[in-house]
């Protein structure tokens, strides 16, 4: 079966370099569970800051509300804590102390046994310059398929 993915941040990839990925687990109520599975979620402009107790918390990820929901429904942007190891926290807390990193999450998807998770990526921003060098490579490669695909 492996992975379901329920959402992808594919600008992260054009506007960041990602040094390094973690994956957490997110505390979340039943009809977010449901909302996720029914592939209702985006998570373009989602950062985590971890506060000063050591918590990580993930900020402006929209989770839609469940249709079906009964009871307590929630509100779509709010922080949902995240589910780290302390070690990982520590070393994250060190790592986003430099100048110009940022923790934002890629994807959100569930694994085998039905648990959502999230992944993290460490993000450095890029220049001008490294989007159009990246975007130049992607199109040079893609004409290189192409060409491979035309002389068989």
């Amino acid at each position: 079966m492996g992975i379901k993915i329920v959402a992808k941040n594919k600008k992260a990839y054009h506007e960041y370099h990602i040094d390094a990925t973690y994956e957490a687990g997110m505390v979340l109520s039943g009809p977010e569970v449901k909302s996720l599975r029914a592939g209702k979620a985006n998570i373009r402009d989602g950062y985590v800051k971890i506060d000063e107790k050591g918590e990580a918390y993930m900020y402006n990820v929209h989770i839609s509300l469940y249709t079906f929901a009964t009871h307590n429904p929630n509100e779509p942007l709010r922080s949902r804590k995240l589910l780290l190891h302390q070690r990982e926290i520590k070393k994250l807390i060190g790592k986003l102390k430099e100048k110009g990193l940022a923790l934002i999450p890629l994807k959100i998807y569930f694994i085998e046994n039905g648990k959502a998770k999230v992944e993290l990526g460490l993000a450095r921003g890029k220049r001008q310059y490294d989007k159009r060098a990246t975007l130049k490579e992607q199109q040079t490669n893609r004409e290189i398929q192409r060409a491979m695909r035309h002389d068989r």
